[in-house]
């Protein structure tokens, strides 16, 4: 494989290394902002949402600049978002600076899943196409990792640990800004917007060194050829693109209905459903990050081997099983999980009594943890020890009894918290070979060289608004249905995807862009 194209394919999926941890490491700060600002469900939802409104305008717009002022540019305007967004959020003195801070995040985020991946796809051969192009995939989940283990490491220095987690992205945001003067401009983007031959067949000729001149002219001339359809074809919703622009909807669709971003964005309030402290929950989490990463490189190994299809089908299969054991385990431990994680509240409620200087609020919140706690620990069906409100009188008191009963509930319940920790992170490794290593390959091939951007910008804005939605909504879902039944829905959804693919998703696999076109009925000659 040609080094440069390697080279040029790494540094732009850098910007899905930003894109990762930008979106997760949110996951360390989300209960500190919440407390600190002293913001209600609703609230909390919309910060913690705002990046993913932002990346969902981002790819609305990101077809944009990528057409208007090339791949490169648009590229370099990402690593700047980036780089602002990470400031900005560090150093935000309330909820509000701290929102528009994350928007911005969020737009560079967008327009990446527009850019890099439409990038990649134009300057690789179609025989590592979905390699090169899953390194966009690869990093995000590289990403999603970095930003666990930093929150985990920072997690204890004070605080003010939140806003370093935050603020430290803007390193690699710097880095990979600077690194993007480095790219060459896409041999598609000059032939089909610029009509630029020469610097086209330029580029062509390094990422396709062995070619004879005369084989650099044809290539260009077939690229050329897809801009000179006529005026009725070029628009962009048309009966001519209707497969590419239904496949990209609903395979975006079905990315985020499994509840990946859930996943990833709430994990230590997942696991804490289980009973587990904060800390167990935020190391639990590297492991997911890990899970991630392993399965992305199976995923990558296999994509242009198995085909974008059979990973489907291998990823829709573990989606079901993993989501239904999940499922399951909520559902068979709901008692023993809801006394351990009311217990961890109600010490946590008695941990920032002492802390911090007493005021109404903080008071009203050890009462409602005391009151919560009673009601699970009265509720059928737990066999510990009864727990009465003259026990709950004093500090000592209420944490002695929330530890016994945290103990109690642990024990009765490690089996359903084991299977949790396996089949979520099941669930993550079935997403990172199936989906996560398809989704950014596929959407960049299906579509012709013109309406590329637009149909990414398409696929990307679906995807973003069901996981903003999903990210909004998510902590109000668990806390008003039983957390195993929003789990099942997620794996009812995945019995749809596997229908889906069964019936009407094609192979792209070593087919190039142009021959796409024709396997789709999108151009005939």
């Amino acid at each position: 494989m040609n080094n440069r194209v390697i080279l040029w394919a790494l540094t732009s999926a850098l910007a899905g290394f930003l894109f990762g941890f930008d979106t997760v490491v949110i996951s360390g700060a989300e209960k500190t902002i919440q407390a600190l600002w002293k913001l209600n469900s609703s609230q909390h939802g919309w910060a913690m949402s705002m990046a993913l409104w932002g990346t969902v305008a981002g790819a609305f717009i990101g077809g944009w600049p990528t057409d208007r002022f090339g791949r490169k540019l648009t590229l370099l305007g990402i690593g700047i978002l980036y780089f602002v967004s990470a400031v900005w959020s560090g150093l935000a003195t309330d909820v509000y600076s701290f929102m528009i801070a994350r928007f911005i995040g969020g737009v560079g985020v967008g327009i990446s899943t527009v850019a890099a991946p439409l990038y990649i796809s134009e300057i690789s051969p179609p025989e590592s196409r979905g390699r090169l192009a899953g390194m966009f995939q690869f990093n995000i989940v590289f990403g999603i990792l970095i930003a666990y283990l930093s929150n985990w490491m920072l997690g204890e220095i004070g605080e003010h640990a939140w806003r370093w987690m935050l603020g430290v992205e803007a390193i690699p945001a710097l880095v990979y800004t600077l690194l993007c003067f480095s790219l060459p401009e896409s041999p598609r983007w000059l032939l089909t917007s610029r009509g630029d031959r020469r610097k086209a067949v330029e580029v062509l000729r390094q990422v396709m060194p062995t070619a004879s001149d005369s084989d650099l002219e044809s290539k260009a001339y077939e690229i050329a050829a897809t801009a000179k359809q006529p005026e009725e074809s070029r628009r962009f919703w048309t009966q001519r693109l209707r497969i590419p622009i239904l496949l990209a909807i609903l395979l975006a669709f079905f990315n985020q209905l499994s509840g990946i971003n859930a996943v990833l964005y709430f994990a230590p309030r997942i696991f804490g459903l289980t009973g587990l402290s904060d800390k167990a929950a935020l190391l639990n989490s590297v492991g997911i990050g890990l899970t991630n990463l392993v399965f992305t490189f199976a995923g990558l190994y296999l994509i242009d081997r198995l085909g974008r299809r059979s990973l489907l089908y291998i990823g829709s299969v573990g989606y079901i099983v993993s989501l239904g054991m999940v499922g399951w385990a909520f559902v068979t431990y709901a008692v023993p999980f809801n006394v351990g994680a009311k217990a961890i509240d109600l010490n946590s409620a008695a941990d920032r009594l002492e802390k911090e200087a007493e005021t109404d609020e903080l008071q009203r919140n050890l009462n409602t943890a005391k009151q919560d706690f009673l009601t699970a620990t009265s509720s059928q069906g737990f066999t510990g020890t009864a727990v009465d409100e003259a026990q709950l009188a004093t500090l000592p008191g209420a944490r002695a009894a929330a530890d016994q009963a945290l103990n109690e509930a642990s024990a009765a319940s490690r089996i359903g918290g084991l299977m949790v920790l396996i089949f979520i992170f099941g669930f993550v490794g079935a997403h990172a070979i199936g989906q996560g290593a398809v989704i950014w390959v596929y959407i960049a091939e299906i579509f012709p060289n013109r309406d590329r951007a637009a149909g990414q910008s398409l696929g990307s804005s679906t995807h973003w608004i069901f996981a903003a939605l999903l990210t909004k909504y998510f902590p109000q879902m668990v806390t008003s249905f039983p957390p195993g039944y929003v789990f099942f829905f997620f794996c009812g959804m995945m019995v749809l995807q596997l229908i889906w693919v069964k019936l009407m998703v094609p192979e792209t696999k070593g087919v190039s862009l142009e021959d796409i076109e024709k396997q789709l009925g999108i151009r005939t000659e």
